[in-house]
């Protein structure tokens, strides 16, 4: 039915008789002569239909965005005026000849191109209609070829591709199970997996050794922006290593997927963060290292203030005072300020205090803040110095519970990074490890595992479990690429009284 695809067409085909199939993804008339932008899977080509075929004239006149045609014709060069640099065959055009309608359409409910503004709900009503967009076929062989170089990686480094059952049992994970009914047991279910965790552990003791699998996980968990009901991930297992073989492994995929697929260089080694430096200085365990700022603690500048707003948390332990400098930010107006106030009241902060630095010199009179009447100038001095304050910059502070400030001013930073344009371009991927093995659930009053609980203990840490379960470090590891885990995993525990 066709010779030749649409996208492939180039002034090497200049004359050719070619036969091609496709959708109509744009249509125009001028003054007689109609063009026809047919679309398949790999690109577009510009169709040109003049009088002199009367047949098929009459035909490409009935013609709408996104008919689906087969159309017969030769190419040519395009005009000198005509030529599209922005397209690969815009050099090139098809003089159509012949012209069969395989289905008309109705008019779609969206553009397929770049000017669609539709939103998402009726993007996914009309998801076949979506998924012809360029952009979205663009991003699912992209996702192929991804998949298909991790395999072959994979394979190289002695991996064996093992599925695992999807109808099991409960398992000791994060969030929710889907269940299942069972027909031939009533009453009884299956439940979805979150992980293929217990299968392959059932495989090292098994002895494969080196495990993987693109894996289809469920978990019943409320919409998030980086959490859905299901998703695929690259689940690996591997026997007799450390953390640094598996993180080495994994780095020098990702180098590979990037440079490959993306024609990417990323680093030859990618930084690491503790849990506690990451927290520390971004608020968060997944810091976006392309934004430039971060969090300075000042407790020990406010434990003898008399603003008790500060001096509060300055003296109580599992607290923190912190304070977040944005470069230039002085010029943001009051209510761009109660709108960054309102953000961090979602995370528990009470409000959002803040200084304008109009002249760091000038402590006096060279700054601008509600709070300033509370607080003595040698300490406003010191809180400059800190941070490294300087003309037109802003501070907002965090005094509460680690965890409020730390969410609190961790979003905020985000926030500000996107807003003042301070996101440096490209790809910033990193490792943050020595995450806790434990965290307290204060409203079961007891230790829960931070990850899950098969995450081996630090060896050095394991003294502590009983009487500082909070400071027992784990081996779990993240990788973090722009502020998103992308992957994650830990060294599990082998030894069965560890475990107990």
């Amino acid at each position: 039915m066709r010779t030749h695809l649409c996208g492939q067409l180039r002034d090497s085909h200049i004359d050719d008789q070619v036969s091609l199939c496709g959708w109509v993804h744009r249509r125009r008339d001028h003054g007689g002569v109609i063009f026809l932008d047919v679309r398949d899977h790999a690109g577009i080509v510009q169709v040109v239909f003049d009088p002199d075929t009367v047949e098929s004239f009459k035909l490409a006149d009935q013609v709408r965005n996104e008919y689906v045609l087969n159309i017969t014709g030769r190419v040519r060069t395009r005009d000198a005026a005509a030529i599209n640099p922005k397209m690969a065959t815009g050099m090139i055009e098809v003089l159509g000849k012949e012209l069969t309608i395989l289905n008309a359409s109705e008019t779609p409910p969206f553009q397929l191109d770049e000017h669609s503004d539709a939103g998402e709900d009726v993007r996914l009503r009309y998801r076949y209609i979506d998924l012809r967009r360029p952009e979205m076929q663009d991003k699912l062989r992209l996702r192929s070829k991804v998949s298909h170089f991790i395999r072959n990686y994979l394979d190289q480094q002695d991996f064996i591709d093992i599925e695992t059952p999807i109808l099991t049992k409960a398992t000791p994970e994060g969030a929710r199970d889907y269940l299942v009914p069972s027909r031939v047991q009533p009453g009884q279910f299956f439940a979805l997996p979150q992980s293929p965790q217990l299968f392959k552990q059932l495989l090292m003791v098994s002895g494969f050794e080196r495990y993987y699998q693109v894996a289809r996980c469920f978990r019943d968990e409320d919409l998030r922006a980086d959490r859905q009901p299901e998703f695929t991930q690259l689940d690996i297992e591997m026997s007799f290593i450390d953390e640094d073989d598996i993180i080495g492994l994994m780095e020098k995929m990702i180098r590979l997927v990037f440079a490959e697929v993306l024609s990417i260089d990323l680093p030859e080694t990618l930084p690491r963060l503790s849990y506690p430096e990451a927290m520390r200085r971004f608020g968060t365990d997944r810091p976006d290292l392309r934004i430039p700022l971060e969090l300075v603690d000042i407790a020990d500048l406010m434990d003898a203030v008399e603003f008790k707003v500060f001096a509060g948390p300055a003296t109580t332990p599992g607290s923190r005072v912190a304070v977040l400098r944005v470069p230039g930010g002085s010029v943001l107006s009051r209510q761009q300020i109660d709108g960054y106030t309102d953000l961090v009241r979602q995370y528990g902060a009470g409000g959002l205090a803040y200084i304008k630095v109009n002249q760091a010199s000038n402590v006096t009179e060279g700054l601008q803040s509600p709070i300033l009447k509370f607080l003595p100038e040698a300490v406003v001095r010191a809180v400059l110095d800190r941070c490294g304050a300087e003309d037109g910059d802003i501070l907002f502070f965090g005094a509460d519970r680690e965890k409020v400030v730390n969410d609190a001013l961790g979003a905020l930073r985000v926030r500000l990074g996107h807003d003042l344009e301070l996101v440096d371009s490209g790809w910033r991927p990193l490792w943050v490890v020595e995450f806790p093995l434990l965290e307290e659930d204060e409203e079961a009053g007891r230790w829960v595992s931070l990850h899950h609980p098969f995450t081996a203990p630090h060896p050095d840490d394991l003294s502590s479990m009983a009487s500082d379960p909070g400071r027992v470090r784990s081996r779990a590891y993240d990788m973090v690429l722009n502020g998103t885990e992308i992957g994650g995993g830990s060294i599990r525990i082998h030894q069965s009284e560890v475990q107990q």
